[in-house]
């Protein structure tokens, strides 16, 4: 006799805290069950791990499976891995909130060679366990279709060495962890902004424009284009600081604004200077700013505080 249809959902609902709604939604991987025992041993397991409420809805929201796990089997074995590593219980809640993927993994066919393809690259167990608990996804790129075909590229076709890739990699490990093609069309625009590739800015660059979609991009080129900057000019300070691209385009336009209006720059100053829209107008530039328009802009440059 097949079980009530609807068990899971209430189950769900009542165990997990979801919404009626999100429990119909993930119910449907979970049609298959006959009992509440091995979601029962999930739960108790999970929370006895140190996950409250919330963290064990966003991983069943990542995959509703996890409830059929195998506790002993299945489950306690990364547990005590990431403990191995000597990560604390909130430690591991954060790892596994930010890559959720490690419970799916086998220990010693997949996390162990993750872990010493990291460590190589970083340079270090530290810092590979501090991306684990910070970088989401950190784990789950494939050594052998993303991590060692992004290095290859990078190295021998765009002939960057190896001691600068790994000094960027150690603070952007998602660079190499992105689909090949996507890599490679992101040095292609990082190409078409004239970039040079022997440039130590090169790799830089692809970091800023990875962190930046299309089309925010294309909005700041719009915007600056509307204050008279020509595309050149725009290629030209991406070249020299291409980290203003992170900034965020309501403050970008107050940024140019101020430079412009109050402190009189023209666009063409700005884009020959673009660094300068990196500093915070509230922090970084004196309250004494008005008692130094009437200098050089050279001089204004100078008492800015970077």
């Amino acid at each position: 006799m097949s079980p009530d249809p609807h068990f899971m959902v209430e189950y769900l609902v009542n165990s997990c805290g979801f919404s009626s709604s999100e429990a119909a939604k993930f119910s449907k991987s979970l049609a298959h069950l006959r009992s509440t025992e091995k979601p029962d041993d999930v739960l108790n397991f999970m929370r006895s791990q140190g996950f409250d409420g919330a963290g064990i809805r966003k991983v069943i929201s990542a995959d509703p499976r996890y409830l059929c796990y195998n506790v002993e089997k299945n489950l306690a074995p990364k547990f005590q891995f990431l403990r191995d590593l000597g990560l604390s219980e909130s430690d591991i809640v954060d790892a596994i909130l930010k890559n959720n993927g490690i419970l799916h993994y086998n220990v010693h066919r997949y996390l162990v060679p993750k872990l010493e393809m990291w460590e190589s690259l970083l340079g270090s167990r530290e810092l590979v366990l501090k991306h684990l608990k910070k970088t989401r996804w950190f784990f789950s790129s494939s050594v052998e279709k993303t991590l060692h075909p992004n290095l290859k590229f990078l190295r021998d076709e765009c002939g960057i060495p190896e001691e600068r890739l790994s000094l960027v990699l150690r603070s952007h490990p998602k660079l190499i962890s992105q689909k090949p093609e996507s890599l490679r069309a992101l040095v292609a625009r990082a190409d078409e902004l004239g970039m040079p590739r022997q440039s130590r800015m090169f790799v830089r660059t692809l970091v800023a424009l990875h962190n930046v979609s299309q089309e925010r991009f294309e909005a700041k080129v719009e915007l600056m284009r509307s204050f008279g900057w020509s595309e050149s000019e725009f290629s030209s300070a991406v070249r020299k600081a291409p980290t203003f691209l992170g900034i965020s385009l309501d403050m970008f336009r107050r940024k140019v604004e101020f430079f412009i209006n109050v402190v009189g720059y023209t666009p063409s100053f700005i884009a020959s200077q673009p660094s300068i829209l990196l500093f915070s107008l509230q922090k970084r530039i004196p309250n004494s700013w008005r008692s130094l328009f009437s200098h050089t802009k050279k001089m204004f440059l100078s008492c800015l505080i970077f």
